[in-house]
């Protein structure tokens, strides 16, 4: 069963700043402890995405990625496939009245493989854990915003 979730916040921050610090990925985010291995720019972008500083080169099985949806400085979608399960995060930006930027955020968890009845079971429990991502993920917006451009 497919849970999703969507939150919003607002910054001070113009349209265009929010944009590079959160849909242009680096090679490595303090922010959320993980790096990037990105190939690729825009639509279609693949990227294979580890816990902590990368040190060589990925593990195999590491989790990959895709952009999906590259509307610069408006929306960017990503998808995360993982062994059980594949996490879609959209990002949404707009302008607000004084110059700053309210961020929309929407997360899907698809869980795949298992039967419908354990999914279904644990389809309360799913709709928890996005909801709680959407808003861990909201509330470190600040901490994006506060890095040093790279």
């Amino acid at each position: 069963m497919t849970a999703s979730a969507t939150g919003s916040c607002e910054v001070p921050e113009p349209r265009s700043q929010v944009w590079r610090a959160l849909a242009v990925l680096q090679p490595y985010c303090a922010v959320c402890d993980v790096s990037y291995v990105v190939s690729g720019s825009g639509r279609g972008t693949t990227f294979v995405a580890v816990p902590g500083r990368l040190e060589g080169d990925p593990a195999a099985g590491a989790p990959r990625g895709e952009i999906t949806e590259w509307a610069p400085n408006r929306a960017v979608t990503t998808r995360l496939d993982l062994t059980p399960e594949t996490w879609t995060t959209r990002i949404e930006l707009a302008d607000v009245e004084g110059g700053g930027t309210r961020v929309t955020m929407t997360i899907t968890h698809e869980p795949r493989g298992g039967s419908r009845i354990a999914r279904r079971i644990q389809g309360r429990a799913a709709r928890q854990l996005v909801q709680r991502t959407v808003d861990s993920e909201l509330a470190k917006v600040p901490a994006h915003l506060a890095r040093p451009a790279g």
